[in-house]
């Protein structure tokens, strides 16, 4: 247990990353405002438990330490920041709208890279394949996930990570502390008007300058990146990916919710005592749909050949015709071979082969007329059916 506030305990957290580290050179100081208001909302609204506190303060230096590795790295290899990224295919949307399995289908395909979990932790130059297995970052994060898992095993079913595979681009945001990884984890609603209402040109720069460096051994693959998040933060997004091609995935807004606020409830349980899930549930709604109003503001002063939208259904229905015209759509060859892999892991994988999780409208103080009232703009803009 820590014996002083989170916002007392900065400069000790900085000095535990820089001992687990062996650096203290952080970068640029962008981050600092992210790290101060994020402590500042640990002490004062965060509902920690004894455990949930000490998890968040490893976490923090956990995050801190990652940092100064990055940047040693990025030192060490000056050169990747000559990796060239373009067109980055990049699925973003609602939450809960197929993303995650869609990503998974996609880095079946050897033609691509994705940001595999562990690269997204420990990022550094992709070793080959054969050599992850034996690697301590590897390892760690195998460890990591079992853990997780263990502490509760509905986490499997709701959002399904492997250290191999396919991984969402939170790890290199938070390394700025720009990442809703927070206000999941946590009850900080001032973090969240304040990370909301940012824009994250700088955040979006490092997540480049980690990119290049994951995808240094390797920068002939184009990339395909996945994070709702980004529908938030399109206007920085394009900013520093100003010929980013992005997948908008859709669903329901009711069916989104229900399960959102079901996945948001679990990690905070880890975390937190006392969870409330209609408090949860306001909070997200309005994130949620202040940030896909956000999303449509922005794109519609850009280029519509630069977005293709997936529904739900159509990409349950038909996983691999869905990335087959995903890649037609913005001119990327689909071999033979990546019809091959892709359909492979669909019979390997399929719906519900990691448990089907269960969630319902019970409990949480909204009713599914009120969701689809909010959502009303964007259901008509992109045609939306109720399911």
């Amino acid at each position: 247990m820590i014996d002083l506030s989170f916002t007392e305990s900065k400069a000790a957290l900085q000095r535990a990353a820089v001992a687990r580290a062996g650096s203290d050179d952080f970068g640029d100081s962008y981050y600092e405002e992210g790290l101060e208001v994020v402590l500042d909302a640990y002490d004062h609204e965060a509902r920690f438990s004894e455990v949930g506190r000490r998890i968040a303060y490893h976490g923090i230096v956990d995050i801190l330490a990652k940092r100064l590795r990055s940047e040693q790295l990025l030192k060490q290899n000056p050169g990747v920041r000559e990796t060239a990224i373009r067109r980055p295919i990049i699925i973003t949307g609602l939450v809960r709208t197929g993303s995650t399995a869609l990503h998974h289908l996609i880095g079946q395909d050897p033609a691509i890279q994705v940001i595999e979990y562990w690269l997204g932790n420990f990022p550094q130059p992709r070793p080959p394949r054969a050599e992850w297995d034996t690697h301590p970052d590897y390892q760690t994060c195998a460890k990591e996930l079992e853990l997780m898992y263990a502490a509760d095993p509905e986490l499997r079913k709701i959002h399904w990570m492997i250290p191999d595979g396919a991984e969402e681009c939170r790890h290199f945001l938070a390394q700025s502390f720009t990442d809703d990884f927070f206000e999941v984890n946590a009850t900080v609603p001032s973090y969240i008007r304040w990370y909301e209402g940012r824009h994250m040109t700088e955040a979006y720069e490092r997540h480049r300058r980690l990119l290049q460096l994951v995808g240094s051994t390797s920068p002939e693959r184009p990339w395909v990146l996945k994070y709702p998040v980004h529908m938030k933060h399109l206007a920085a997004l394009f900013a520093v990916y100003p010929d980013a091609c992005i997948v908008q995935t859709h669903r329901d807004p009711s069916q989104v919710l229900s399960s959102y606020i079901s996945l948001v409830a679990g990690f905070r349980g880890i975390y937190e005592q006392d969870i409330n899930r209609e408090a949860i549930a306001r909070e997200q709604l309005a994130v949620w749909a202040n940030g896909i109003e956000r999303g449509l503001a922005v794109r519609q002063q850009r280029d519509p050949a630069q977005f293709y939208d997936l529904h739900f259904r159509s990409f349950r229905a038909d996983p691999v015709g869905s990335v087959r015209r995903i890649y037609e759509h913005f001119g990327l060859p689909f071999s033979e071979e990546s019809e091959r892999r892709l359909t492979a892991w669909t019979q390997q994988n399929p719906e519900g082969s990691t448990g089907q999780h269960e969630h319902s409208m019970s409990g949480i103080g909204l009713t599914r007329d009120a969701i689809l009232d909010r959502f009303t703009r964007y259901m008509e803009y992109f045609d939306i059916t109720p399911e």
